[in-house]
Order: structure tokens, then C-alpha cells, then sequence
């Protein structure tokens, strides 16, 4: 970047208009760390989706605005707050209006005990009382209060279930710490890394003593004020605000946000003695309109920095020229699908009280004599009181996850017919919804395996060998709002150091987990 020598900024590409490419562009001309007089970079934001946000999306829906995907963000995490008090919106934010949920076991709705750490019991009591398990299974959990164990064991990253599973048994895994850590992955705890997804499961495990106790033991994050925060015109109004700001008139930064442009290719271009080395961008159909940077004959970009804010298979493919190892790391990192069916039910067809804010369903769990495919219920109007109506209740219910994706081979009739008649028996509704949509997220959730954070700083240490790029979003140290937003914020920075010759090296982008 230069200073107020009469020259431009830098011009900087992020490639993805997801959550994480917009919060990069935004720590891109709001960053703080500016050389007095330096003007903020030229940013420009390109996007193969035809609309902004990735993952973040609403919809009206019966006379509401409904998100389709996320539809809230932790409060204990800073970065979205932040964002909102940056963006002056923090009188939008709201709380979740219900506490506690269920989780579908033994047959029935059953609430979840109290003294859980993200579906790990600390306490064994009020998991006996919740009726979770069977005496036989309470009995096995008790071993762990009862049988000395020492402390060590085995040193570095296993999965959520290994831990679990070794000292409290198997149905707590697959009633509890499955659909809690699982769901929010939309993976499986077989698979997922305790390092990147739960890193106090391994803390607990090497300690003396009661796992649970030990779990208990570890400092908690801050319980004062809400757990989870939304906008009152959901989540997905964040990207609107935020773009709105971005390409504010007489903003004193010049942003472009460009969709449906691809990005096929980076390509490095020689620098000279007193230049750094630049990249050129070439851009797929819909890539030759204006843009505020260098458009050359086919179309291609010129730019000073590059920001890739995409899922790990196209980051492969854009980085393989110049950092093969780290393609090479990015291209096994997989994927999962999921689906959400938001549905409209009448209030007086529901049979069943609605507490809470929904239930669960453990992936062991059978409906309609076949595995449920349900993997969760979220009463919407309940937890956002909101979205309330007269007369309706709206309820969405979540489907897929790693290794089961059957609701991909349904049509939307087919997939809202089967969800609402597993909906039907577990709430004893009548009669039929008022209104149904279907959104599908195909490979949507990156899978952290075990390793996954190793992976993460192998791939970063590569690519912080090429001059002003970094890599940002949900493939790399967290999947949820907060994360990502800090990963993209992290990833702008690392490349105005690169770019200034001070600091951090552009590579190292990556958001604490």
C-alpha cells in the first residue's frame, strides 16, 4: 500500500461473496492498521452464484422472512457482534425466545439434562432423570465416577466418539454428543476431529479422575446474556447490510461486487525491481463487464492481492499452479449435504405441546420403519417469537448429513411429504401443512477430520510463501457465522501486511477455533 504520494492503493480480488469473502473485503477498507495518509485498496468481489451471502440466505415465507439456512450465530463468540456494532445494526439483534430442547430417544421426546458441554454430561444425575438411557446404560456412564483413571493417555488429535465413547459408553454418544456435535457439523462424531470441533474433550481426557467432573472443571465461556443471537429480519440480513455498505455512495473506498463471474484461473505475473509480483484473474462468462481494476483482452483481472474465500475444491484448483502441496491438501478435504423443509402448520393440528425450541433426532433413530430422515425440528416461531402468526405455527425441519444423503434422490413434493408424515407422528398433527419449501445445501459443510487442524496449518504455511494471498472461510477453523466472519477479517489483514512488508504473512489467515 502506498502512502499519500498521489498514487492508488493496491488492487485486491477476493474470490467468494460468502460470509467470509465480504468480511474480508470489509476489514479490506476498514482496516485500522492503514499507513497514515494511504488510501484503502480497490477491492473487488467476485462470486460464480448468481447472488451474495454463500450459506446465508432468506426467504418470505408465509407472510415472514424465514432463513433458509443458519438462523442464529453465538453470542460468546465476538466477530458478529462486532460486525453488527461496525455496521450499525445492533439494534436489530435479537434473543432466542425459548430455552431447553428434546431429543428423540426411547421412543419419545425426552428433554435434554441440564450440565451438558455441547452433549457431553458433566453431571450424572440429571442424566439419569432425563430418561436418556436405560439403568443398564446410566450404570456404564457411573464408571466414570466410580473407576480411577490416571491421567495422560494418548497424546494428539482423536475423534469426538473415541473420547466419549471410551469412558462414558456408546449410548451417550449416539443420543447426545452425536446429534449435538454431529448436527452441527452435519457430520459424524465417528469421524469428527475432537481438536478442531470440542478441543476441551482432550483437556478432560488427559486429566485424573471423572471425565465428567474434569469437563465440568473447565473454564466456561461467559453464561452472562444471551447464548445465541439472530437479526430481526434474520441472519441473511447481515450480508444485505453489509453489501449495502460496501457499496455505499460517496463511501470513501471503491468496492465492486461482481456475480456470476467464475474465476477459472490465477496466474502470476512478473514483477519487476522496484514492483512486487502481481496476479491475473481470468474470469469465466459474465466476467467482462466494468470493473474498477485492469480488464485485459480476455477478460482478466490484474491485481495486487488475492483472497480466496471458496470451498476447498476450488481453492485446489486455483492454487495448484503455484502451491501444489496445498492443493494437495485441500483437494480430500470432503463435504456433506443437507436440506431444510420450512413448513406452515396449522396451530390447532398440533397434538402435542411445542417446548422449547425444538428436538433433536439421533441418526440410530427409526421412523416410519426406516431411519429418520429428520435429523432435527426447530420451532421457529417459538424460538424467534418474532416470527409468530396467528393461527400458525412454523417449524423447520433439517435433513441430511456426512453419509446420508437419501433426501437428495426426493423431489421437493416427496421430500416434504416424508418429512411431515415423520413430523406428523412425533407432534400428533392432523390434516396436512398450509405451506411448505424445500432448500437444498449440496456439499455445503466441510468434514474435519481427525488431523483436520495439522491439515489447516500445513495448508496456511504453503500458501504464506506466495506474495499477498490468503485463504478464508468454513473449509478451515470453524463452520459458523463468528468463524467465518473472522477468518475472511484475518485473511484481509494477512494480505495488507504482505502488501506493506510489515506483520503477519499472508497465509497465516486463519480465525482461532
Amino acid at each position: 500500500m502506498t502512502a499519500g504520494d498521489g498514487r492508488p492503493g493496491p488492487v485486491i480480488a477476493v474470490v467468494g461473496a460468502g460470509i467470509a469473502g465480504l468480511a474480508a473485503a470489509w476489514e479490506l477498507v476498514n482496516a485500522s492498521d492503514l499507513a497514515p495518509g494511504s488510501r484503502p485498496p480497490t477491492v473487488v468481489v467476485l462470486d460464480a452464484d448468481e447472488r451474495v451471502g454463500g450459506k446465508l440466505a432468506s426467504a418470505e415465507f408465509a407472510g415472514r422472512t424465514v432463513d433458509l439456512a443458519a438462523d442464529a450465530f453465538l453470542a460468546r463468540r465476538p466477530e458478529a457482534t462486532q460486525l453488527c456494532e461496525e455496521l450499525g445494526i445492533v439494534d436489530e439483534l435479537v434473543p432466542v425466545g425459548a430455552s431447553g430442547a428434546s431429543i428423540l430417544a426411547r421412543g419419545r421426546l425426552r428433554p435434554m439434562p441440564s450440565g451438558l458441554a455441547l452433549g457431553v454430561p458433566t453431571r450424572w444425575w440429571p442424566l439419569v432423570r432425563s430418561g436418556l438411557l436405560s439403568p443398564l446404560e446410566s450404570l456404564r456412564v457411573a464408571k466414570d465416577l466410580v473407576i480411577p483413571h490416571f491421567s495422560g493417555g494418548a497424546i494428539g488429535d482423536r475423534t469426538v466418539a473415541g473420547i466419549v465413547g471410551d469412558r462414558l459408553g456408546r449410548p451417550v454418544v449416539e443420543r447426545l454428543v452425536d446429534p449435538l456435535i454431529g448436527g452441527i457439523n452435519a457430520g459424524g462424531v465417528d469421524e469428527l476431529s475432537a481438536a478442531a470441533t470440542f478441543p476441551a474433550l482432550i483437556a478432560a481426557s488427559h486429566q485424573a479422575g471423572s471425565f465428567m467432573r474434569a469437563l465440568g472443571r473447565l473454564p466456561a465461556p461467559d453464561t452472562e446474556g444471551p447464548v445465541f443471537w439472530s437479526l430481526r429480519q434474520g441472519t441473511a440480513s447481515l450480508v444485505e447490510r453489509l453489501v449495502e455498505r460496501l457499496l455505499e455512495p460517496g463511501a470513501r473506498w471503491d468496492v465492486s461486487v461482481r456475480t456470476g463471474v467464475s474465476v477459472d484461473a490465477v496466474t502470476r505475473l512478473p514483477g519487476s525491481a522496484t514492483d512486487p509480483p502481481r496476479w491475473g484473474l481470468t474470469l469465466g462468462p459474465g466476467g467482462t463487464g466494468s470493473s474498477p481494476v485492469t480488464v485485459g483482452a480476455e477478460g482478466d483481472l490484474q491485481v495486487d492481492g488475492v483472497i480466496l474465500a471458496v470451498p476447498a475444491p476450488r481453492a485446489a484448483v486455483l492454487l495448484a499452479p503455484h502451491a501444489p502441496a496445498a492443493a494437495g491438501l485441500l483437494s480430500p478435504i470432503e463435504y456433506a449435504s443437507v436440506g431444510v423443509v420450512t413448513l406452515a402448520v396449522p396451530s390447532d393440528a398440533i397434538g402435542r405441546r411445542l417446548d422449547g425450541t425444538g428436538f433433536l433426532v439421533p441418526r440410530t433413530s427409526f421412523l416410519d420403519s426406516r431411519p429418520a430422515l429428520m435429523t432435527g425440528c426447530t420451532y421457529l416461531s417459538r424460538k424467534w417469537p418474532h416470527l409468530a402468526t396467528v393461527g400458525n405455527e412454523l417449524i423447520r425441519v433439517s435433513v441430511g448429513r456426512d453419509g446420508d444423503e437419501r433426501f437428495l434422490e426426493l423431489d421437493d413434493a416427496e421430500l416434504t411429504a416424508a418429512v411431515f408424515s415423520e413430523l406428523a407422528g412425533v407432534l400428533e398433527i392432523k390434516g396436512g401443512p398450509s405451506d411448505a419449501r424445500v432448500t437444498r445445501w449440496v456439499d455445503a459443510f466441510p468434514q474435519y477430520r481427525v488431523g483436520h487442524l495439522v491439515r489447516v496449518a500445513r495448508i496456511e504455511e504453503v500458501v504464506s510463501d506466495l506474495p499477498a494471498v490468503a485463504v478464508a472461510g468454513a473449509t478451515y477453523r470453524g463452520v459458523g457465522i463468528p468463524a467465518c466472519i473472522g477468518s475472511g477479517r484475518s485473511a484481509a489483514r494477512a494480505v495488507l501486511s504482505s502488501l506493506t512488508g510489515s506483520g503477519r504473512s499472508a497465509g497465516s489467515a486463519g480465525s482461532a477455533p
